[in-house]
């Protein structure tokens, strides 16, 4: 994590806290010492320019040392889609393979959307409905996705020491329901307890163009708003369903996650008005 300060509580559970940078090799010595199963959630984007890059070099760095310090198992989290069409999920992907590469054995999950009070893909949704009382809508909102609940994708990340046939593969993951993103603003706004937003057809807004406008109307960074545009104009949706059957799980569906992660995210209100 790159606070930390989040980390006291972990600590508090008796977790032992290391800091390292992972574009730093020399400073991730010893991190996997004794150690099974080691989990690489980094993402770049926010850092702008140049994310591809320091995520394919941190990647490498990690894998190294994870098996230079007898790691026995890599865990990733990327996303689902067609990486040829979108740097974003091109440089995930290429994340992937280069832990795949250089390191040891690896489960390689791929989510779409996941539904968290923290994800920025649900912020924006949010954001969107609650600012705009009529929304354009670029063509990328009929495109199909499936997204996940947060509970959920860590439940698979946590399962996979469990499940060995998962070494050395990809795990495709979603949740029950496959959607347009036209529908899941549909479906916040009655979550939030709105009504759903007139869309005004603009087929031929570019991605830059959307990402733009997100960010002048949501509170996600442009950093990351262009790359998470590009992703949505392929469909990320689940096309092998055999890594994940293994897990023996069912995701919660698409409304219910949304509750969650609005309940959460009044709680987190609360708590910082307090």
């Amino acid at each position: 994590m790159r606070d930390p300060a989040r980390a006291r509580e972990l600590e508090r559970l008796g977790c032992e806290i290391r800091r390292g940078d992972v574009t730093d090799e020399a400073s991730l010595r010893g991190a996997g010492e004794q150690i099974d199963v080691a989990y690489f959630l980094v993402h770049a984007m926010a850092g702008g320019a140049g994310y591809a890059e320091r995520e394919r070099s941190g990647a490498e760095n990690f894998a190294r040392m994870a098996k230079r310090e007898g790691v026995a198992r890599v865990v990733y989290l990327g996303g689902l889609g067609d990486e040829r069409v979108s740097s974003h999920l091109r440089s995930r992907h290429e994340t992937a393979m280069t832990l795949a590469a250089n390191g040891p054995p690896l489960t390689y999950f791929r989510a779409a959307m996941v539904v968290g009070a923290r994800s920025e893909s649900y912020r924006t949704i949010r954001h969107l409905v609650k600012r705009l009382p009529v929304m354009i809508a670029p063509s990328w909102l009929r495109k199909a996705t499936q997204p996940i609940g947060i509970d959920d994708v860590v439940e698979y990340l946590r399962r996979a020491p469990e499940v060995p046939e998962s070494a050395g593969r990809e795990v495709q993951i979603g949740g029950p329901d496959v959607l347009s993103y036209a529908d899941m603003l549909d479906r916040m706004a009655l979550a939030m307890g709105v009504r759903p937003r007139p869309k005004l057809p603009v087929p031929f807004i570019t991605p830059w163009l959307s990402a733009l406008w997100l960010g002048l109307i949501t509170p996600v960074d442009t950093n990351v708003a262009r790359p998470l545009v590009e992703g949505l104009t392929t469909e990320t949706v689940v096309t092998d369903p055999s890594g994940a059957a293994a897990f023996g799980i069912s995701p919660a569906p698409f409304d219910q996650t949304l509750r969650r992660a609005l309940a959460e995210e009044h709680q987190m209100q609360a708590g910082a008005d307090e």
